[in-house]
């Protein structure tokens, strides 16, 4: 990984303009989204956005920042919001009785009686769902937190600065209230869903988001190209952004297997961007001008938005904002990177448009094509 540069993290750019890109002007009602519409003016600034919180667990890591905090927590939320960013990402789903929390992955974990046992997340009842892990009520054990790894091992969820887990309500009521919240439809890839079932979970969360959201800027995101347009077709408070990994995976459904599927799908159902794994971007940087010219906003993901020198190449390529899991770090390092500098009052001439050269990133055009035409190679 390339070495992580320490900056003015005071500097780095405000993370609501990527709200206001003109495809999503239309949007009504939020009183944090008309915030964000209005600071359009002022131009599209380079969003940097916590990933379920101060970054993602990834438990087989050598990295201890990785375990620093627990995902998708109070705690972690908090944490992220002592740094300059503006939103949150985190993964919402539905238990049996309605209520939506916070939880990424489709299964959850415990051991019982030297048993492992596993129940998905969406069978469980909210009661059922708290009792994983700490406990808020001082003295109170919780279940055993296990979390089963890509390779198939079943680990304890171990980490630094643990928390317990939270409903979307909970965040609403006890995340600092500058953050902008990027809510994540999560759905299991492995199984179909009716329109139905979808409806009745988007409804769910919507209950609370309307409920609770207040002045809150809010994104929602999904991988489910169904739920997503389902979303949009539920309400236009809110802006839905379309999630894909950008053809490094292929699925069944079509939908999800390129950028260009990912704008067809936006376009024909009113969605207002894409998220991006970054690979499919820097695979694919041609397809970076064909979304902005379809005038949909354009954020990415991915283990690649931990190096500082991959989210600069982004900002260059014309991408609104990246979702990262090394906060501190990276909200340093575009602040360092990105930053337009202040004006030198000893300067002659120092007119606007100065500011506007010196801000400019020091590559020629041709070297620019020539790091676009490289980078695809690299990330193969």
């Amino acid at each position: 990984m390339a070495q992580l540069k320490a900056a003015r993290v005071a500097d780095v750019p405000m993370a609501l303009d990527v709200l206001a890109a003109p495809a999503i002007l239309e949007v009504d009602a939020a009183a944090g989204v008309r915030r964000a519409a209005a600071a359009a003016g002022g131009g599209v600034r380079f969003a940097v956005i916590g990933h379920r919180g101060k970054g993602m667990n990834a438990l087989a890591s050598p990295d201890w920042r990785l375990q620093e905090v627990k995902e998708n927590s109070l705690r972690s939320f908090n944490e992220a919001a002592r740094f300059p960013v503006d939103f949150v990402e985190f993964d919402v789903q539905v238990t049996k009785d309605g209520c939506p929390v916070i939880f990424h992955d489709n299964f959850i974990f415990t051991e019982e009686d030297g048993k492992i046992i596993d129940k998905r997340v969406t069978d469980l009842q909210l009661e059922d769902f708290l009792l994983y892990g700490p406990q808020n009520e001082q003295g109170k054990g919780g279940k055993p937190l296990l979390r089963k790894m890509k390779d198939g091992r079943i680990v304890n969820w171990n980490v630094q600065s643990d928390d317990p887990l939270c409903t979307l309500e909970e965040a609403f009521e006890k995340v600092n209230p500058r953050l902008g919240f990027n809510v994540e439809l999560k759905f299991d890839d492995n199984l179909e869903y009716q329109e139905e079932e979808l409806s009745r979970t988007l409804q769910a969360i919507l209950k609370v988001v309307f409920n609770c959201a207040k002045d809150r800027s809010i994104i929602f995101s999904s991988f489910q190209p169904d739920a997503a347009q389902l979303m949009r077709k539920l309400q236009s408070t809110y802006p839905v952004y379309f999630l894909t990994n950008g053809g490094t995976e292929i699925y069944t459904d079509v939908r999800r297997n390129s950028l260009e599927e990912a704008i067809k799908l936006c376009l024909a159902s009113g969605m207002q961007g894409i998220v991006s794994e970054a690979r499919g971007i820097f695979r694919h940087p041609a397809a970076v001008p064909k979304i902005k010219e379809a005038n949909l906003s354009l954020l990415t993901y991915g283990t690649l938005n931990n190096v500082p020198e991959a989210v600069y190449m982004q900002h260059l390529m014309g991408v609104n904002g990246v979702i990262v899991d090394l906060v501190q770090e990276i909200t340093e390092a575009v602040s360092e990177l990105i930053t337009v500098p202040e004006p030198d009052p000893n300067a002659e001439n120092l007119g606007n448009g100065a500011v506007k050269d010196a801000a400019m990133p020091n590559f020629s055009q041709r070297e620019i094509s020539f790091l676009l035409r490289l980078i695809p190679e690299l990330v193969q």
